[in-house]
């Protein structure tokens, strides 16, 4: 169970602080506890509840997991992945995206931009299937990256940079 305070990674909103822990009556499901959580890039709440096992949620990663991370990226595998049926090349992704795992998400970004430069080299666009997942694992893991680091999102690129350039 998490505590008021803690950041955890919430599904597909990113980077969540429990504010409140507070218990609810309804007449479905009866008395429960649920968190109430402050997304760190959104405005708003949501309450979910503590025992939910619908919704992914985990504990943030910690610094010294995002400098090892960082660290892996020129090795990791993440060869551009083609495919002419939309839906295919959307489960593939997709598959990535719900691991919810840090590492899963640079391979989504590592190669759509490997598939970027490729097309861009035979005079081409990239398509708007593999621009809106590269947009999405970046928001979420830049999201968590920053909060992690106490920086902003704008300021994890330039972050990732110095570290790969470092070493």
């Amino acid at each position: 169970m998490f505590r008021i305070g803690d950041l955890i990674f919430y599904s597909k909103t990113g980077v969540c602080e429990i504010v409140e822990i507070i218990e609810k009556e309804s007449e479905a499901f009866g008395r429960k506890n649920y968190y109430i959580l402050r997304p760190l890039y959104q405005e708003c709440d949501i309450s979910i509840p503590v025992d939910n096992k619908k919704v992914y949620m985990r504990p943030v990663i910690s610094r010294e997991k995002v400098d090892e991370l960082i660290d892996a990226i020129p090795e990791m595998d993440a060869q551009a992945y083609y495919s002419q049926n939309l839906n295919q090349l959307k489960e593939h992704y997709r598959q990535l995206m719900d691991t919810h795992s840090c590492e899963d998400m640079i391979r989504v970004s590592k190669s759509v931009r490997n598939k970027q430069r490729e097309v861009e080299a035979n005079k081409r666009k990239l398509g708007a299937v593999d621009e809106r997942f590269m947009k999405e694992a970046e928001d979420l893991l830049f999201g968590e990256f920053a909060a992690v680091l106490e920086i902003s999102k704008a300021d994890v690129p330039g972050y990732i940079e110095d570290r790969l350039n470092r070493h």
